[in-house]
């Protein structure tokens, strides 16, 4: 039987795997075509289940939403006082999964660590099962005298925030400073930070002399201009 025909002979009868097979066995179908039967019911499901999902994701970003940016940081750098409001993950958390369920939507988060990069995966399933994932990575935040775990969980954190918001498609207008400039001058991406995190641990460069190499306190606070110069040093450390 032609690819073709079991098109028409599977938009003639029902849809479900198990009727089409009762059908197939009534018409002595031989298993070879009774496979791709099979093959095309769970094609056509995969796809329906991809389109309820933009759809629903569409209806999702329609519908406005604010994130309370409740914490409030300050603390002295090289260049001044620094202060910033951003949200937790607890915030982003409250303000984003409701709305997602509202429109069939669940989450969760992956996490694994390989050496010292940590990397989260936020995985995002619509109710007909079609799923979308983001991954970032980063290596353990030893800022502010932290141990060990305390580190690990502290990325952890981060890279839990971050996901959600990017696979929901929020980061762009809704993404907390966290430790950016009030000023004017646009700072590198989420990717490009994650990025530079696990450059640093791969080619075993000091993280503190990086940072001041690049006059900054955390990487969150490079321009977006010196992120090509400040990969290209980390390159340049790999050959030495």
């Amino acid at each position: 039987m032609s690819e073709q025909a079991l098109q028409t002979y599977g938009a003639q009868t029902a849809v479900t795997p198990m009727d089409l097979l009762d059908r197939a066995m009534q018409r002595g179908m031989d298993a070879e075509a009774l496979g791709k039967l099979l093959e095309l019911q769970q094609r056509w499901e995969a796809d329906q289940a991809r389109k309820a999902f933009v759809k629903a994701m569409a209806a999702f970003k329609a519908e406005p939403l604010k994130i309370r940016k409740g914490k409030h940081v300050r603390f002295q750098t090289q260049k001044g006082v620094t202060e910033y409001d951003h949200a937790t993950l607890a915030q982003v958390v409250d303000a984003v999964v409701g709305a997602l369920s509202k429109h069939g939507f669940s989450h969760r988060w992956e996490t694994t660590q390989q050496d010292r990069l940590i990397s989260v995966t936020c995985v995002i399933t619509h109710e007909m099962g079609h799923s979308e994932r983001v991954t970032l990575s980063a290596a353990p935040d030893e800022s502010g005298g932290k141990n060990s775990i305390q580190a690990v969980g502290s990325t952890v954190t981060y890279l839990q925030r971050y996901t959600l918001m990017a696979a929901t498609g929020l980061a762009a207008h809704d993404m907390d400073d966290d430790g950016r400039s009030a000023g004017p001058v646009e700072t590198i991406t989420a990717k490009q930070i994650a990025d530079l995190e696990a450059l640093i641990t791969e080619v075993g460069a000091d993280r503190a002399a990086f940072l001041k190499f690049c006059k900054i306190e955390r990487l969150e606070d490079m321009p977006a201009a010196k992120y090509a110069s400040a990969v290209k040093k980390l390159e340049a450390k790999r050959g030495q």
